[in-house]
């Protein structure tokens, strides 16, 4: 297990027992989530280390890896993928201004979003950890996709975009990931990452049960202030935050079951479009956001 004596952003040892969470997804078991009292990120605390967290993601209902149909859910969050495709799609050229260029998505999954970069005349290469998916990206969409560990073959300033769609929160190192990507995008490139917000409404509203906290697969819990202690002032510059309308629907679906409510659906996406209703007058408190940065 890792255990945190000071906070992974800052350093601080002012940090403290935040709340306490159990992973209805896979184990069972519960982890408690700390913040530090000085910056205010909030972070997993003794969590599986690298060699030992693979088995929480090992199931046939994750579909970043297995890209499952099954189940209403899993249905309707391939639908809702399929609608978001083109607008992520959008979002990379109005970000960067260049109608095609070279592209790197980083944990690619399946490698959907990769493909329709691709098909829109992207150069396009994906970086993803989990074998089954990596082989699903190449086998269906005939995609380059690499494991984490080559990304340092990758050659100084050859990117013009790099993607992080709700990434971030998984990867281990955030200073060695800062630093790779910082290396590998060009002078004036745009790096996009997706995060959950946990100062969104729906995370108030849920509390432990928010099904984006995702321990102990989410090491990292963002929000907007944290998220730009992180990147600003390590060559980053935040230019632009948007607001995933649609995840919160997603979320407050499975935050309902995680309840045990027998009629999560229904009540999900009711509070969901609630809590969607309050993001427009302050976008801060969407249920997952975009950062858009430029180096």
């Amino acid at each position: 297990m890792v255990h945190h004596n000071s906070c992974p952003v800052c350093s601080s040892p002012d940090i403290a027992l935040r709340i306490i969470c159990t992973d209805h997804f896979k184990s069972g078991e519960t982890f408690p989530v700390w913040t530090c009292s000085l910056c205010g990120f909030s972070f997993t605390q003794d969590h599986p280390d690298e060699n030992s967290i693979g088995k929480y993601y090992e199931s046939d209902d994750y579909i970043s890896h297995n890209d499952t149909s099954k189940g209403l859910v899993n249905h309707i969050y391939r639908s809702v993928r399929r609608r978001m495709l083109k607008k992520k799609r959008n979002l990379i050229k109005n970000a960067t201004g260049l109608e095609t260029g070279s592209i790197l998505d980083i944990g690619c999954g399946t490698g959907y979003f990769a493909a329709e970069m691709k098909n829109a005349g992207w150069r396009i290469k994906g970086i993803e950890i989990n074998d089954k998916a990596r082989n699903i990206a190449i086998e269906n969409f005939g995609l380059e996709v690499i494991s984490p560990d080559k990304i340092s073959t990758l050659e100084p300033a050859s990117f013009d975009c790099i993607t992080l769609w709700h990434v971030l929160e998984h990867l281990s190192n955030l200073s060695t990931v800062i630093s790779d990507i910082k290396r590998i995008l060009k002078p004036g490139g745009t790096c996009i990452i997706a995060l959950p917000n946990i100062n969104s409404s729906d995370f108030v509203h849920y509390g432990p049960y928010w099904a984006a906290l995702d321990v102990p697969r989410h090491l990292w819990h963002f929000n907007p202030d944290t998220f730009g202690f992180l990147f600003e002032g390590r060559g980053f510059r935040i230019t632009g935050i948007k607001p995933l309308p649609l995840d919160v629907f997603y979320i407050s679906v499975i935050s309902e079951k995680y309840k045990g409510n027998s009629l999560a659906f229904l009540t999900g996406m009711f509070k969901g479009l609630l809590f969607a209703l309050r993001a427009l007058f302050n976008k801060r408190k969407s249920s997952s956001l975009i950062f858009i940065l430029n180096r």
